[in-house]
């Protein structure tokens, strides 16, 4: 693996919050989602900031750059606009959600607490995150979480739709793309609807049914790609 150097801050402030959720206290909780945040910002920021031979960007000038820069959405924006083939398994609107959350920490600061596993769903948004920018792995510190783990196998699943290229535009949905039957397709409508309760209502989410989930996962995923091409 190589060590570029431009990775080396956003992974530094990523671990860095991860090391805050793992000591589990309400001003850990609250220092790791705002952390996290900043590293989610300094991984897109450096990214569009590359020179075009390492990213292969069309389009990304100077102009652009400094616009992108000055706010979180504009951030957000030219991220959508640019480098769409680096968010698989992210959707932007979730990171805005996340950011407002660390907007209400930071600014309003005492009394305010947040929830752990939003932390550790906005946690393994941003390791997949820096994973599709800069292709490492960062590895959580302390505990594996439930959550973490569907949200990365979640992750899987988006990058076995992007790997069926043309296919994704021929098709009216996911049960055409890949030839489900209909128990099949009701199987993955289950984990979608689950994998969005979990990312906004995480706090209604059982250990059991997160790890029939997770499994449920798995098994699609291993289903889809015996699946006739």
């Amino acid at each position: 693996m190589k060590n570029e150097p431009w990775k080396s801050g956003p992974k530094e402030l990523l671990r860095h919050g991860l090391e805050h959720l793992s000591l589990e206290t309400d001003f850990d909780y609250r220092m790791g989602m705002i952390v996290i945040d900043n590293s989610v910002e300094l991984m897109m920021k450096t990214y569009l900031g590359l020179p075009k031979r390492i990213t292969k960007l069309e389009g990304v000038t100077r102009k652009i750059y400094d616009e992108a820069t000055k706010s979180f959405p504009s951030l957000i924006d030219t991220m959508d606009r640019f480098a769409k083939d680096k968010l698989v398994g992210i959707e932007l609107g979730e990171i805005e959600w996340y950011h407002r959350i660390r907007n209400q920490l930071y600014h309003d600061g005492n009394g305010i607490t947040v929830e752990k596993e939003k932390v550790i769903a906005y946690s393994s948004i941003a390791k997949i995150l820096f994973e599709n920018l800069f292709g490492e792995k960062v590895e959580i510190v302390g505990k594996k979480y439930g959550i973490d783990d569907f949200l990365l196998v979640w992750a899987d699943f988006n990058k076995l739709v992007v790997n069926q290229g043309p296919k994704i535009y021929s098709k009216k949905n996911f049960k055409e793309l890949f030839n489900l039957s209909n128990n099949e397709e009701s199987v993955l409508k289950g984990i979608t609807e689950f994998r969005n309760k979990l990312v906004h209502r995480p706090d209604e989410i059982s250990e059991a049914e997160l790890n029939l989930k997770v499994n449920e996962l798995i098994e699609f995923i291993e289903l889809v790609k015996q699946k006739p091409k």
